[in-house]
């Protein structure tokens, strides 16, 4: 069966803040000019939305620039940050606020928002459907399409109704060919098709390596008496501190007596038997957290990967027949701990190189060199530039030194010391051998506060058809067994946030074998990141599958 094809002048993979806000950019350039282009965005979640998790405290400063009026139509983009507070936990019952001072200035935000990016995103797809954009959700990107020069002509979306087995079933439908003269690839962080064109185009040649955390998060509706609308609380230490791990926490009073709470694993940790999700049901347990959600009602759990390396980990973004951007790229401003704003910059910039291309007629192909001159000269640059020491800093130095490093940067020399600092290690090979490591005991979920992993990936509304093949890809099922079991006691059972990895014992052979729960996958790219041999490969299943978060 041969397959459909569609042809557009720019396509877009990814109906995030940053892929939609190339597509608003691209056709009101278009209407300002009296020019037609037509734009389409492929999403793989079953709306737009769906797979969208974030924090998140937003700065308004690119969208005031995109949709000037964004107020008044309607945004969702209501709560204004009232309090800031920072604390150092110390361990499981103590705990300091630290003061304003000692703050880097670009933790402080004042004058802020926070809100449900999954909101804002659906609120974005609206916008642009009014411009006339063609949005599908429900269709992956599964292939990258590429003409006779290597340059790339568009995407392939993933085949419907194919059985676990690789046979066609009756409703097997083939994917479509999506051309476009330039694609846009706006994925999110560890996009499975950017990860092929960084490696297809070296674009990373000239960078060190991306480092990422795990950002794990619960929507919680809580007492009237413990809701402080427009709170935000940021923490660093217990109980990551304890195993000699990093990363930070956060705990934002929104609308309707609401919370979100998370907790951000930086994936650079040593201990094989670490588990970031038990790390974050520990740190609900610490008393500046309880009391806030004791008495209350968990609605919603997520968990997805974040980019942290900035610009000394940005990848060159463009290459024949198009860009990668926002934090497929790796935009976000881990000093800030936002990444919103950024990729909605990001996305402007992709759509004025763009336009003015195709202003000259130009049929598509080219390599988009004229994006990192724009980038170069844009705020954004300046910021991440400003920043770039931020998360090498806690790296090499560790949290209160590098802490100190970053405060006296931030706040004395505006992120202009004559410095740059690197991190040249990938976290995957961070890892320590299991032998090498303590174990840890982690407390049984008491069902009020702390919870067990299946009882959360429920509360994602993900869902999978069964009958598919598995979209987590071994590259050696060997390896599985002979080096991650044995050297590192299979730390895929505990880096997974979503209990998608196993090790079960063969009933015929009586041997262990990894048992691969894909139903269970929240699509946060943690085991393509962190597994030490690099041999899982995420890729993209069936359309629709995933979670369906509703305001994450």
């Amino acid at each position: 069966m041969e397959r459909d094809c569609i042809d557009f002048d720019v396509v877009i993979v990814g109906a995030g803040p940053a892929g939609l806000s190339a597509a608003i950019a691209l056709k009101q350039q278009a209407i300002q000019h009296n020019e037609e282009i037509s734009v389409c965005i492929l999403e793989k979640g079953s709306e737009v939305g769906a797979h969208i998790l974030s924090g998140a405290i937003f700065e308004t400063r690119a969208l005031d620039k995109l949709i000037p009026d964004w107020k008044n139509m309607g945004a969702p983009v209501n709560t204004t940050v009232t309090e800031d507070q920072i604390y150092y936990f110390s361990s499981a019952n103590s705990a300091y606020k630290l003061p304003h001072l000692l703050v880097p200035k670009t933790m402080h935000n004042s004058g802020n928002y926070i809100i449900s990016l999954a909101s804002l995103c659906r609120w974005l797809a609206q916008q642009a459907e009014d411009l006339g954009i063609e949005i599908f959700p429900g269709f992956p990107a599964k292939e990258i399409l590429t003409g006779e020069q290597g340059e790339v002509t568009g995407i392939v979306t993933g085949d419907m109704g194919i059985a676990k087995d690789g046979s066609q079933k009756d409703s097997f439908e083939p994917g479509m060919e999506i051309n476009g003269k330039y694609t846009l690839f706006a994925e999110g962080c560890r996009g499975h098709l950017g990860k092929q064109l960084i490696q297809q185009f070296s674009l990373d040649d000239s960078s060190d390596p991306q480092h990422y955390g795990l950002g794990i998060k619960e929507l919680w509706e809580i007492t009237p008496e413990q809701h402080h609308i427009g709170r935000v609380v940021h923490g660093a230490g217990w109980p990551l501190s304890e195993n000699n791990a990093s990363g930070g926490s956060f705990l934002y009073h929104i609308e309707n007596n609401q919370v979100v709470v998370g907790l951000i694993t930086d994936l650079n940790y040593q201990n094989p038997n670490l588990s970031p999700y038990e790390e974050f049901q520990k740190f609900k347990q610490h008393p500046v957290i309880r009391n806030t959600l004791a008495g209350g009602n968990r609605i919603s759990y997520g968990a997805r990967a974040i980019c942290k390396g900035g610009i000394n980990s940005l990848p060159k973004q463009h290459f024949p027949g198009g860009l990668i951007i926002g934090c497929n790229a790796g935009t976000l401003n881990f000093a800030k701990i936002k990444g919103c704003h950024s990729a909605i910059k990001s996305g402007m910039l992709a759509a004025e190189v763009i336009f003015q291309k195709l202003q000259t007629g130009d049929k598509g192909g080219a390599d988009l060199v004229e994006y990192e001159q724009a980038f170069k000269q844009s705020w954004l640059y300046d910021e991440l530039y400003g920043a770039r020491n931020f998360g090498a800093a806690l790296h090499r130095f560790g949290t209160w030194l590098g802490g100190a490093f970053n405060m006296l940067e931030q706040n004395i020399f505006n992120g202009k010391t004559p410095v740059t600092l690197h991190d040249k290690n990938p976290d995957y090979v961070m890892l320590k051998p299991a032998i090498n490591s303590k174990a840890i005991n982690y407390p049984k979920a008491d069902g009020k506060i702390s919870f067990d992993r299946l009882s959360s990936v429920q509360l994602s509304a993900t869902n999978h058809e069964e009958d598919q093949p598995i979209h987590l890809i071994l590259n050696n099922e060997a390896t599985a067994i002979t080096i991650n079991l044995e050297k590192y006691d299979a730390p895929e059972q505990r880096y997974c946030p979503a209990g998608v990895y196993e090790i079960l014992i063969d009933d015929a052979s009586k041997e262990p074998r990894l048992q691969i729960n894909a139903q269970n996958c929240l699509h946060c790219k943690t085991c393509d990141i962190k597994d030490p041999t690099q041999n899982i490969n995420w890729t993209t299943p069936e359309g629709t599958g995933g979670p369906n978060y509703p305001n994450m």
